[in-house]
């Protein structure tokens, strides 16, 4: 029986994936995200998956209005060695709609994770992630599940709060108090 031998794996920083997304060597047809150094394949969108992210982003379009920048699939760098692509971030506008600069973790208001096949990998992967990287509020909706997990509160070891929001339980993000919606909003 073979010995499974440990190979060394060579590790990418965010400023090379992003000129390999510069360069044209990594597309949007590749469907992948720099997670610790590692470029991974992301899982393919879903139908109710697709819903749920473009009902978010119809959500905050319509209520947050021009005070905000809604950004679906795009990407927040995590330096050193990450580069999520988030279902859905609400911005702080800026006039160059981020031409000039990739978003920073202090523009995110709120990021949000669609989970269909995806939970596991959500919570235990990119949710840490995005905490190390001080993003004050991150939800993920359990699609299959049917309810909304806020993660606020970001620290080193995590975050400190997680809240859980099932169906007819109305809820907000803390940055928009006067933001109120249900599970079913998102879901259907």
């Amino acid at each position: 029986m073979p010995t499974e031998i440990e190979l060394a794996r060579r590790l990418w920083t965010v400023a090379e994936y992003q000129r390999m997304v510069e360069t044209g060597i990594l597309t949007r047809e590749d469907h992948v995200e720099l997670i610790h150094g590692e470029i991974i394949q992301m899982t393919p969108i879903g139908r109710r998956h697709f819903a749920a992210v473009a009902a978010l982003h119809a959500i905050f379009v319509e209520r947050l209005g021009r005070g905000v920048l809604v950004s679906s699939q795009g990407s927040l760098p995590v330096p050193p060695d990450s580069m999520p692509e988030p279902d859905v971030m609400v911005l702080k506008p800026r006039a160059d709609f981020y031409r000039e600069t990739w978003v920073r973790d202090e523009d995110v208001l709120l990021l949000v994770e669609v989970a269909e096949t995806s939970l596991r990998y959500d919570r235990l992967v990119k949710i840490p992630l995005y905490a190390a990287a001080t993003i004050r509020e991150a939800w993920i909706v359990d699609v299959e599940g049917g309810c909304v997990e806020a993660y606020r509160e970001p620290g080193p070891e995590g975050y400190r709060r997680t809240l859980r929001f099932e169906r007819g339980t109305m809820f907000g993000p803390e940055a928009f108090p006067d933001l109120v919606l249900s599970v079913s909003d998102i879901l259907g």
